[in-house]
């Protein structure tokens, strides 16, 4: 992986955030943290399956899976930032 970033060099914020946005947790795959991106997938199943569990059927889908999709939304700019701090670093080198 990091002959191929040698090659490519770093991936643009923008790509980054667009892949974590469809991809869950493939944004951090992208910028070289690919435990943290499977870290957070465990994360997001696991705290959906909490939530979901928890509630009710006369809940929504969105108020059953809520904790999901709170570690998603996290992620998200999360995964951003660290291609963002990683092109600047880049960059001053």
């Amino acid at each position: 992986m990091n002959k191929l970033r040698g090659l490519l060099g770093e991936p643009n914020p923008y790509f980054v955030l667009a892949v974590a946005v469809i991809l869950p947790g493939m944004g951090h795959v992208l910028v070289g943290q690919q435990k943290r991106g499977f870290t957070m997938q465990m994360f997001m199943i696991l705290m959906a399956m909490i939530t979901w569990h928890l509630t009710t059927p006369a809940q929504s889908l969105v108020g059953r899976l809520a904790g999901g999709l709170f570690v998603y939304t996290v992620s998200i700019p999360e995964a951003y930032r660290l291609a963002k701090l990683r092109l600047v670093a880049a960059a001053q080198t």
